[in-house]
């Protein structure tokens, strides 16, 4: 292992495998990835930059004002001397003889604190910021040392300039110089990250140099507590410093064996054995042993998923439910009356005494195994399972309709899945739309000035001109774009949301065709891309799938879709000739970080780079449905595995065979694949079939004859009849044209993109045709006209659409001459 990582990781080959405790590296000072947050101890020196100002006279202070801060204004000097007046004065009036201990008992430090323009006086202005000038200096000379929701409650039009300037401080200066140097990230995240490290500092009364990885995040956590995290103000859900971490971290400023990114210490690790059967506090002691050694020998050919459910099943949902019945159980045969009793506790939720247990069967299963495997591991190891060796109370009979369940489940999955087929051009044709629309609209208004009115598709629409606007189109070479719907009044924040729909129709797209699960799709990264070549030089591109719920790779060819969805995410992240940037993510099922990969589903959220989660897919999906249904209430939600069932469906009930298809889905089992495919006219298909396999049975097998060099002739120049002037047709092998060749109006013309000019004259031609019919008052004419102009007009539209699916290097290795 790596000896800068001090927690267990995973690679996008070994997600699934199983579960292990891996010790920590000796070299790193950290003895789990579970680091604890800690504010700083205060040095033996105090940062003093001024000396010690903690009992200075108030006209000292102002004497101070313009020294502290040269090249500043005459004006900005005496502003803050006049805060500072404001300030001090109020505070000289209360306890203490320190200026902290004042501060402390000004009710100014405390959570939900004022801000201190209170002071001021309402009706004059400048009153605010002379006092918040005022308190930025006390802040940075260091003669307070504000507490986290102190500091926040008031707003600093800008604090971590000037403090570095007073501070004069060479490691900080460089830590300045390195976030200037960050070009992948905003002006305001870069901003972000010099404010979050001066906060901290200020809060903890500490210089650079005494910052540990336990301070910081002790600085990160009481903003989330707090929901001051900046960006994301009474949001309790965001972390602070994420940046300033990731930034300090390539600095070489905390130890050997610091994580890369604050977030490795914020989300829990995987827990050991003994923790996940202490959180259900089991009162005998002999049981929990029991079941931590049962769950250590489980370990070996179990993911860390599984042993967590089956901890939970085990000794919260069983033995502690029995102890709770009856306290005095000290072994595993229960008797008839405490069983009963278990099995009704059993069918309701914990939570919710109301609700009944749907998955009452896989517990009963769970125990059931736990008293089978005793039996069977005591004939080996006596001495160590025989003492617990007990009959089991779970009988067959209690296990007699987990069959008839599982085929209700399947027969519900199945319903779903029929609901659902047509309703999915719908959904895609919906975010396909959406994405387009976006795009066409933030390549239109990128290079309109700002305030200034455009119109695009025949709607009006002007670029927002804020102070804000203004300040980021002066120092960013490409500013995030936001215009204003002359028609709703709405302010559309046009780059973000072109991002979030590029992503939701990517997300669709490689569902769809693929039938991956949402895991697999957000652990795709540049190297599942491979190409393979056949005997005859055709290049077929395969999606390589890192194991999901098995231990076993797959290989998915890509069809032109898919391939054509792929492309397009590796265009977009390898846009301005960059390659994609190697990233690590948090498995939440297996509470786990993967080493640095260049994962594709990964984008630039705030100060940080991270992966799409699976629960940001399901998001995007349940807001893209709810948009829909808007307008047509009968539209039904989709989640990600959705798409894999109709995936299955659409496959098998084509002609697939089903083990192909099982190899497709990455199922062990043909059963389980049977159980997502949605038969339609299941009866009707399965009879007719067997029908003709008895008529062929009945038939002398002389009649089947090999095909004849005349009818494979044939076979083959159906195919070149399909070649028509505009392109193609996809009409199936041994039909005649049902439209008598008038393509246009045909469903079954392929358009080649080569033909729009074709096409745009037979439009032309079209109109001049109505015209005439209008003259002429030939009434039936202008209506075949107009029905052919439709369909003229839509197949312009779907060719059109085509030419605008540039080609994508994927950065895919070429196989030398010399292999071929």
């Amino acid at each position: 292992m790596d000896s800068r990582t001090t927690f267990d990781i995973y690679t996008a080959r070994n997600r699934r495998q199983t579960f292990r405790e891996v010790p920590c590296p000796p070299s790193t000072p950290f003895t789990s990835a579970a680091l604890k947050a800690t504010p700083a101890p205060r040095p033996e020196n105090p940062p003093a930059p001024f000396g010690d100002l903690s009992q200075a006279e108030v006209v000292d202070l102002c004497g101070m004002a313009r020294d502290i801060l040269p090249g500043q204004s005459g004006s900005s000097a005496e502003q803050r001397r006049t805060g500072i007046r404001m300030l001090f004065l109020h505070l000289a009036t209360l306890p203490g003889t320190t200026w902290q201990e004042r501060w402390e008992a000004s009710g100014f430090n405390d959570v939900n604190a004022p801000s201190v323009t209170v002071l001021g006086r309402p009706e004059v202005r400048y009153h605010s910021s002379c006092l918040a000038s005022a308190l930025k200096m006390a802040f940075a000379l260091r003669i307070i040392q504000p507490s986290v929701p102190g500091f926040r409650a008031n707003t600093f039009t800008d604090y971590a300039e000037p403090f570095r300037i007073i501070q004069n401080d060479p490691r900080l200066d460089e830590f300045f110089e390195t976030v200037d140097a960050q070009s992948h990230l905003h002006l305001v995240h870069r901003r972000r990250a010099k404010f979050d490290l001066t906060c901290a500092l200020t809060t903890q009364g500490i210089a650079l140099e005494h910052l540990t990885p336990s301070a910081l995040l002790h600085y990160s956590l009481e903003n989330k507590r707090l929901g001051l995290t900046p960006g994301a103000i009474n949001n309790t859900t965001r972390f602070a410093a994420l940046a300033a971490w990731e930034i300090l971290h390539r600095m070489g400023h905390f130890p050997p064996g610091t994580a890369p990114t604050l977030r490795t210490f914020i989300y829990n690790g995987q827990s050991t054995i003994e923790e996940l059967v202490d959180r259900y506090r089991i009162r005998n002691a002999g049981v929990r042993q029991l079941l931590i050694d049962y769950l250590i020998r489980r370990r070996a050919d179990s993911d860390y998923i599984t042993i967590e459910a089956l901890s939970r099943n085990l000794a919260s949902l069983f033995w502690a439910t029995v102890e709770r019945i009856n306290p005095s159980q000290q072994d595993l045969a229960l008797s008839s009356e405490v069983y009963d009793q278990w099995r009704a506790e059993l069918q309701y939720q914990q939570r919710d005494r109301t609700k009944l247990r749907k998955g009452a069967a896989s517990i009963l299963l769970a125990v059931r195994g736990l008293y089978v495997d005793l039996h069977s591991w005591a004939i080996t190891e006596p001495e160590r399972w025989a003492q617990w060796v007990a009959p089991c109370p779970i009988m067959p009979r209690d296990l007699k309709g987990f069959g008839k369940r599982s085929r209700e489940i399947n027969r519900r999955m199945a319903d779903r899945t029929r609901v659902r087929q047509p309703l999915l051009p719908v959904l895609v044709q919906h975010v396909e739309a959406r994405y387009e629309h976006l795009a066409s609209l933030l390549e239109a208004a990128t290079p309109v000035p700002l305030g200034v009115p455009f119109v695009h598709q025949g709607r009006s629409y002007s670029r927002t001109d804020s102070r804000d606007d203004r300040r980021r189109a002066a120092v960013l070479s490409d500013p995030s774009v936001r215009v204003i719907d002359h028609v709703t009044g709405e302010t559309i924040h046009v780059t973000m949301a072109e991002d979030t729909a590029f992503w939701e129709w990517a997300a669709v797209e490689v569902l769809r065709h693929s039938g991956i699960r949402v895991e697999e799709l957000c652990e795709l990264t540049h190297l599942s891309i491979r190409q393979y070549q056949r005997a005859n030089g055709e290049v077929i591109a395969l999606l390589v799938i890192a194991p999901s719920k098995s231990d076993r790779e797959r290989v998915i060819p890509m069809s032109a879709e898919l391939f054509h969805a792929v492309a397009q995410i590796v265009r977009r992240q390898t846009r301005s000739s960059r390659t994609i940037p190697l990233v690590i993510r948090y498995d939440p099922h297996e509470k786990t970080w993967s080493e640095p990969m260049p994962f594709l589903l990964q984008r630039q959220l705030g100060t940080v780079r991270g992966v799409m989660a699976a629960g940001t897919v399901l998001n995007m999906l349940t807001r893209t449905c709810a948009e829909i249904s808007e307008s047509n209430p009968a539209f039904a939600t989709f989640t990600p595995h959705d798409f894999r069932r109709l995936f299955a469906t659409d496959i098998v009930n084509g002609g697939l065979p089903i083990h192909i298809g099982a190899a497709l889905l990455g199922h062990l089992n043909l059963q389980t694949t049977q159980g997502y495919v949605a038969v339609f006219g299941e009866d009707i298909v399965k009879h007719y079939q067997e029908f003709l396999n008895h008529r062929r049975s009945l038939r002398p097998e002389e009649e089947y004859d090999d095909v004849t060099r005349d009818e494979w002739e044939e076979f083959e120049e159906h195919f070149d009849k399909r070649k028509v002037e505009l392109g193609n047709c996809a009409r199936p092998y041994g039909s005649p044209c049902h439209h008598e060749h008038a393509c246009i109006r045909c469903p079954m013309l392929q358009v080649n993109p080569k033909m729009l000019p074709r096409l745009a004259e037979i439009e032309k031609d079209l109109i001049l045709r109505r015209k005439r019919a209008e003259q002429e008052q030939w009434l039936g004419e202008i209506e075949g006209i107009d029905l052919t102009l439709t369909f003229a007009r839509a197949k312009q539209a779907d060719a059109a659409r085509l030419t605008r699916r540039t080609s994508v290097a994927l950065g895919v290795p070429a196989i030398p001459s010399s292999n071929r």
